[in-house]
């Protein structure tokens, strides 16, 4: 079997934009050229999905690079079949690159006779031939748990520090980070130990599922520029209550991070008219135009982590030295000027 020289990218319809920046990314620190295998993924008339791959892939590290966002069940559908194209063609190794990991919220049994979607579908996928997952900020860590192969969950929070250090240079004093919920605590706490801002909670109750009936604010947050932190912004519903409710106890200004923004629905228009001054996403789910041109939403590139977890993994040295900022600096060079 010939030796594994560098290592091949291949991708979906998902994200390509994502994933020819990752292809970019690469080439800079190889010094060398890198794209995106030659390969056809399309769909029949019937809705079936074909993929074809043109290049000899026998023998190579493989790293196919989809997000699950939506449509979920096409995009995971497409992720089977190129992976059981790979296995087919004598790929060495398969890593599945899924930026945004769809179902991760079907991740236990909330009422009876209801499914674990999640954990399906990491037998689907270690079914289908992969043997290890690269992913970002999973929405239940416990997932990782469900996979039998390795599994590497990349945060987002070290890359929002950094992006949180150049917009807020000089006035990081006054930042309180929020948890919109009691569920996101960790996540909150960890951004804020990071840029050594206090930490603040929206406890929300419900009356019925989804109606937020009240929601309180747990801690200081008066005079503070608020900056709410979650995993994922679906109908931007609760993030703008809670953006309402900081300013109504006192903060001077809210701003949001998320790193999945699903967005659907009202999302957009939601954020255009809230009290927000800004919602900063990320890429692991391809941007729509509305999405693009909305004038409170910025979107912060993921492409170098990934770009850098994928030689790492390849070349077998820590991903884990991706979680802190001191290591982003530099795989993040000409994003943010110097801190």
């Amino acid at each position: 079997m010939p030796s594994m020289i560098e290592p091949k990218l291949i991708s979906g319809n998902a994200n390509l934009t994502l994933a020819k920046a990752i292809a970019r990314r690469m080439s800079m620190h190889r010094g060398m050229s890198v794209g995106l295998v030659d390969a056809r993924v399309e769909r029949f008339n019937d809705g079936e999905i074909f993929v074809e791959v043109f290049e000899n892939v026998r023998g190579e590290d493989m790293f196919v690079i989809q997000p699950t966002s939506r449509p979920a069940n096409d995009n995971l559908m497409e992720l089977l079949v190129i992976t059981d194209a790979l296995r087919r063609s004598s790929a060495a190794r398969i890593t599945a690159v899924i930026p945004y990991f769809g179902y991760a919220r079907q991740d236990r049994r909330t009422k009876s006779r209801t499914p674990i979607t999640s954990k399906l579908v990491a037998n689907m996928l270690t079914e289908a031939g992969v043997e290890r997952v690269l992913t970002m900020d999973l929405h239940a860590a416990q997932i990782q748990g469900f996979f039998d192969i390795p599994v590497d969950n990349l945060y987002a929070a070290p890359i929002f520090a950094l992006d949180i250090e150049h917009h807020f240079k000089g006035d990081l004093d006054n930042v309180t980070v929020v948890s919109p919920d009691v569920g996101g605590v960790a996540r909150a706490r960890g951004l804020a130990q990071r840029i050594g801002a206090a930490l603040a909670i929206v406890d929300k109750r419900r009356e019925k599922a989804g109606e937020v009936a009240e929601m309180t604010v747990i801690g200081d947050v008066k005079d503070q520029t608020c900056i709410i932190v979650d995993d994922i912004c679906d109908t931007a519903g609760t993030l703008c209550k809670a953006a309402d409710v900081l300013l109504e106890n006192g903060a001077k200004e809210v701003h949001a991070y998320t790193t999945h923004g699903v967005l659907s629905g009202p999302a957009v228009e939601r954020v255009t008219n809230s009290a927000l001054k800004s919602l900063v996403i990320t890429d692991t789910i391809e941007a729509p135009e509305p999405v693009r041109a909305c004038p409170n939403i910025r979107i912060v590139p993921t492409a170098p982590i990934f770009a850098q977890a994928i030689l790492n993994t390849w070349n077998g040295t820590s991903i884990s030295s991706l979680l802190e900022v001191e290591t982003l600096i530099p795989v993040y060079e000409g994003t943010y000027s110097k801190l």
